[in-house]
C-alpha cells in the first residue's frame, strides 16, 4: 500500500494565530461587549459599596445599642487610678 502524503496543517495554524478576535468579530459586536462589560464592572462596584455601607450601619447599630456595662469594660482606661 503506498503512504498518504501528510499536508501541512501549520500554515493555516499560522494564519489564524495572526488574526485576533476583534479582527474576527464585528466591530459592533465588540463595541456591545465593552460596553456589558463597563455595566458589570460598575454594578460590581456598587454592590461592594453598598456592602460596606451596610457594614458600616450595623457597626454603628451595635455601638448604639450596647449597655453601660458593655461600654465601661471596652474601655482603656484604668479606672483604679481616679479613685
Amino acid at each position: 500500500m503506498a503512504k498518504k502524503k501528510q499536508q501541512k496543517p501549520s500554515v493555516k495554524k499560522q494564519n489564524d494565530e495572526k488574526l485576533s478576535l476583534g479582527d474576527i468579530l464585528n466591530e459592533d459586536i465588540v463595541s456591545k461587549l465593552k460596553n456589558t462589560q463597563q455595566q458589570l464592572k460598575a454594578q460590581e462596584q456598587k454592590k461592594q459599596e453598598e456592602e460596606l455601607e451596610r457594614h458600616r450601619e450595623e457597626r454603628r447599630q451595635r455601638e448604639k445599642n450596647k449597655s453601660f456595662e458593655e461600654l465601661l469594660n471596652e474601655s482603656n482606661l484604668n479606672w483604679s487610678e481616679y479613685k
